[in-house]
């Protein structure tokens, strides 16, 4: 064990432990079993999102285990606490998916009442679903200490029966969750038996970890090497590989050396990291839930970085990592060909990354990408002189009908059905579009529209996974195109744009349409637009009768409509570190 003297003389833990005022403060902590060194020592919140809700937390409890053994090994006293997580997979398709997006808020909430509240010098942060990692990286930068960040790690892939039974294109494929919502959709459509759907649902998702496309939680995951907060390649081993319990004893250690070197999360988190972190997004074929999640990060370090800035990386950065939905390849498979740092590399070589970005091991970008041998496979990673398409996987839209701008996923949708126009079938809430779709009840060319979905108006935000699955699942997928002021899942395919802003709750131009309006979408020019004129919309806009009441009169998700903003600044629901007075960490 390196034995090493701290200073604790600046560090927020000597508030308990320091000084013979503080002695009540120490029984507690002798009650726990702690030394007299160990009182003494740096005290580093280890944070997790274990729960047993889902397979993407269930492993998070081992893997902080192996974080306290790294911190205890390096001289520093570890406590462990745990914090929410909605997992979208289970939340999808339903009311509990409005808890989803707030749930980001009340994990960076709750980690930063617990640090402070304790007194913690330093944060090692684990999470395994879509927005616990956004959550978690965004108290690491709203308090600004010393922080490591650590994904619980991927699912393993799932491999259908090979039985006649089922389809042969699910008996070919690698099988992820969203399978299984297309699944639900050929289902209805009557071109799976119970019996196949049965079997589908219980191979599909085999082990511990996230949803192994690159779906939201592997898009951010991506992003905390990107950004610097993880170590290198820690994020892409799957979740049950023990060799998961090394990097966690690792970032242990490596937050005991970002104390000594006082370095913290905003000396990590920049301008240039951040767009560091839109790249990878982009050349991944990422979810463009990070158009929310990156904004919202950037705000809690007081950068302004906006769903426009993210979508302008997009626009000029190739797309090269075929990883599903869009592509062939799960998670797995990316970290068997090298992982985020060979995709890194590759961007290096266009120019297209900030090398001198700190990064949690102390080192820069361009350092550590130094340290790494492999190169482009060819198949999983493309070399970026030759990728799939020549723009990111996501682009940003706006025009008459999203002047905040809205957002789209092309990654494996081909530049001919990259535009859309057709007249709307309007829907006010996600409900009654799936109900519709279930039945039948709209028609090839239409642009189906859902509103009342933003982050006020839902309220939550909620994502599109099962009406869009069901129209992939019902071969309509290349047929309608979709849009809506709430989101869409990482697993989602098809034309489908989300992020419509303003949102209809805030009487944007989606709370103005009728069936029948002509709306064009054009992921080649960047264009999003109704044919009204603006005296039209503007005749409606004074004739709408103001926002849908909701249901939630009370409660949490009341709170959170009240405070968050707008999708275009990340959906975010507090000021930011711009009206900050002090730091925690200076206090």
């Amino acid at each position: 064990m390196l034995k090493r003297k701290t200073d604790k003389s600046k560090l927020p833990s000597r508030h308990v432990t320091e000084g013979p005022e503080r002695a009540p403060h120490r029984s507690y902590l002798y009650a726990m079993g702690l030394s007299e060194d160990e009182i003494h020592q740096p005290l580093v919140g280890v944070a997790t999102c274990w729960n047993e809700a889902a397979p993407c937390n269930i492993s998070l409890n081992r893997q902080a285990q192996a974080v306290k053994l790294g911190v205890k090994a390096a001289a520093g006293t570890p406590r462990e606490f745990t914090t929410i997580t909605v997992t979208d997979g289970i939340a999808m398709g339903h009311e509990g998916m409005r808890s989803s997006l707030a749930s980001r808020e009340a994990i960076a909430d709750t980690v930063e009442l617990t640090m402070r509240g304790h007194c913690y010098d330093a944060l090692v942060g684990l999470a395994g679903c879509d927005k616990s990692l956004p959550g978690m990286m965004m108290a690491m930068v709203r308090l600004n200490v010393p922080s490591v960040f650590i994904y619980g790690g991927s699912i393993l892939p799932g491999k259908a029966p090979q039985v006649e039974e089922i389809p042969e294109d699910f008996r070919s494929r690698d099988l992820t969750v969203q399978d299984m919502f297309e699944a639900v959709g050929r289902h209805q459509n009557d071109e799976l038996s119970d019996a196949a759907l049965d079997m589908l649902e219980r191979v599909a998702c085999p082990s511990a970890g996230a949803c192994g496309g690159q779906f939201t939680a592997n898009t951010m995951a991506c992003v905390s090497e990107a950004i610097g907060l993880a170590l290198m390649n820690s994020s892409g081993m799957p979740a049950p590989y023990e060799s998961r319990d090394q990097y966690s004893e690792a970032s242990g250690r490596a937050v005991m050396d970002l104390i000594e070197r006082n370095i913290r999360a905003r000396d990590v988190v920049t301008r240039q990291s951040l767009e560091n972190a839109a790249r990878v997004v982009a050349c991944t074929g990422g979810s463009t839930n990070a158009g929310l999640h990156l904004p919202a990060i950037a705000h809690e370090a007081g950068i302004e970085f906006f769903l426009q800035d993210v979508c302008d990386i997009f626009r000029e950065t190739p797309y090269f990592v075929d990883l599903k939905p869009g592509g062939a390849y799960v998670a797995k498979d990316l970290y068997d060909a090298g992982g985020i740092p060979v995709v890194m590399k590759e961007l290096r070589k266009a120019g297209l990354i900030h090398e001198d970005c700190m990064t949690a091991t102390g080192r820069s970008i361009g350092e550590e990408l130094d340290l790494i041998d492999r190169n482009a496979d060819g198949k999983v990673i493309y070399p970026i002189e030759t990728p799939i398409t020549k723009t990111g996987g996501v682009v940003g839209l706006s025009g008459n009908l999203a002047p905040d701008g809205a957002i789209v996923k092309v990654a494996g949708i081909d530049t001919q059905h990259q535009r859309f126009v057709g007249p709307a079938r309007v829907f006010d809430s996600e409900e009654l579009a799936f109900e519709a779709v279930q039945k039948r009840g709209y028609k090839e060319g239409e642009v189906i529209v859902i509103r009342n979905e933003g982050p006020a108006g839902g309220p939550g935000m909620r994502e599109m996974l099962a009406t869009t699955a069901a129209l992939s699942g019902q071969g309509m997928g290349k047929k309608v195109a979709l849009i809506t002021d709430g989101r869409f899942s990482g697993a989602t395919r098809g034309f489908c744009v989300g992020h419509v802003g303003p949102e209809a709750a805030h009487g944007g131009p989606i709370a103005l349409l009728k069936d029948g309006d002509v709306i064009t979408i054009d992921a080649i020019e960047g264009v999003i637009a109704v044919d009204l004129s603006d005296d039209e919309l503007a005749e409606r806009k004074a004739a709408w009768p103001g926002p849908r009441e909701t249901d939630y009169a009370s409660g949490a998700l009341w709170k959170y409509a009240q405070l968050v903003g707008s999708a275009k600044y990340g959906a975010v629901t507090h000021p930011g570190a711009k009206e900050e007075t002090h730091i925690y960490m200076d206090q």
